[in-house]
């Protein structure tokens, strides 16, 4: 989160969607396992950013887009423009938030 807001521009937005468990016993650190996160709230303030999140409708279209994955009639990948390693996320940022060509859907590797 931290690296996001350093890499979104002054007032711009972050989005975050995905799953979420309050807590995880099994996660290395102390405060993760908490489901806490250490957040640089100064620097997010002063860029007067603001951040969106939710959890997906997966229930609403799993079963009918694995079914068409399965088929061969969808490809997701085809979105899929780049995969970094999660280090090169500042500049995958900075390259999509410039629209620069190639740039449409990029895969962030943590363990790359």
């Amino acid at each position: 989160m931290n690296n996001l807001v350093r890499s979104v521009r002054a007032t711009g937005g972050i989005g975050v969607v995905g799953e979420f468990k309050p807590e995880d016993p099994k996660l290395s650190y102390e405060m993760v396992q908490k489901g806490h996160l250490a957040f640089d709230w100064g620097l997010f303030l002063s860029k007067g950013q603001r951040i969106g999140t939710g959890q997906p409708n997966v229930k609403a279209y799993n079963r009918r887009l694995c079914k068409l994955i399965a088929a061969s009639k969808a490809k997701p990948s085809f979105l899929v423009t780049q995969e970094l390693p999660l280090r090169d996320a500042p500049d995958a940022y900075r390259h999509f938030d410039a629209r620069e060509n190639g740039w449409v859907k990029v895969l962030l590797k943590p363990a790359a």
